[in-house]
């Protein structure tokens, strides 16, 4: 089996990096992982954390679409709640009118931020998901009945569409839904120790044939770090385990470098809380890492693998990047 490679960004802050140079960062990504042969460029959306400058992703979309030629590029995702879903519609026709066939929407039902954050963003619960995203897809066909609330609310521009949707899960709670409604579906196994593969197969028993779906599509999100030794691979992956622990306490910090990482003191108890989270990350080689992503997509039967690699270097990320995309043969 040899799934399909793409990358999912958070355009990660290092620490001493200006968060705006993590924006430009991200569109050289995006070319890079274009040469390789990634077919997916997607932006999550965090807000308030100094860690992630993904706070707006479909400007980024709009960016890093105008910036390059062949991949696809959309959200992982618009987290649905934080948003009114004529605002999104309206989004995301006019992306798919600047870039036809080149845009993805991924829509999550999490709003994905802290209680604060949450509540400045006057976000819906995440229970009324289901009523917002119905109302996102009546306003972008416009078929609401007269009498309606939304009857005669034209999305515009309006002689598009919406593009292609998928919904993320993390849980599994999405999959059936997912599968009934023929959208895609994307499972974040970069931060959930739920086990993928009974959301992918509910995803799969459920699934009903769309246009823009004729067969069910899964994309499995994997967390990687690939170096040329193991050695260099688990120093990297240093910044990710510093982060964890951090989140975990409730700080709210830049990615820190790996130097720093290895200075931390760790406690016992935190080492055991930082080998829990490192088990979510694949490290190590190019051999090693392409075999065990493949072991997961193979156990998930996912279609496409979605990587994710927050390192603190840039140039380190790219060959990371780089690495996997030569280990699979995509380059």
């Amino acid at each position: 089996m040899k799934p399909a490679l793409s990358v999912l960004d958070l355009a990660p802050v290092p620490s001493g990096t200006p968060a705006s140079a993590a924006l430009h960062r991200s569109v050289a990504l995006a070319r890079h992982a274009e040469r390789l042969g990634y077919v997916r460029h997607w932006f999550a959306e965090h807000h308030g954390m100094p860690s992630v400058a993904s706070s707006a992703p479909e400007i980024l979309i709009a960016q890093v679409a105008a910036a390059t030629a062949r991949i696809r590029v959309g959200s992982g995702g618009i987290m649905l709640p934080n948003h009114a879903p004529l605002k999104v519609a309206e989004a995301f026709h006019t992306l798919n009118a600047l870039h036809p066939g080149r845009i993805d929407l991924g829509i999550g039902r999490a709003p994905g931020s802290d209680p604060k954050v949450t509540r400045t963003l006057r976000a819906f619960d995440g229970g009324q998901f289901p009523a917002l995203l119905a109302e996102l897809l009546t306003l972008s066909r416009g078929d609401a009945p007269p009498g309606h609330p939304l009857h005669g609310i034209r999305v515009m521009p309006d002689d598009v569409h919406l593009p292609p949707i998928w919904l993320l899960g993390s849980s599994g709670a999405s999959a059936s839904m997912a599968g009934e409604a023929g959208m895609g579906y994307a499972f974040a196994s970069h931060f959930s120790h739920t086990p993928a593969a009974p959301a992918m197969l509910a995803y799969r028993e459920h699934f009903q044939p769309s246009a823009d779906f004729p067969h069910p599509h899964a994309v499995l999100c994997v967390a990687a770090v690939c170096a040329e030794t193991p050695e260099d691979a688990d120093f990297l992956a240093g910044t990710l385990d510093l982060m964890w622990l951090r989140l975990r306490r409730g700080e709210f910090l830049s990615l820190p470098s790996p130097e720093e990482a290895q200075a931390y003191p760790y406690t016992e108890t935190e080492r055991a809380q930082v080998a829990h989270y490192r088990e979510l990350t694949v490290v190590g080689t190019p051999e090693t890492v392409a075999r065990e992503i493949r072991r997961r997509a193979e156990e998930a039967q996912a279609d496409e693998i979605m990587l994710t690699c927050n390192l603190h270097d840039h140039d380190a990320r790219l060959r990371s990047y780089t690495l996997i995309a030569e280990a699979f043969g995509a380059a």
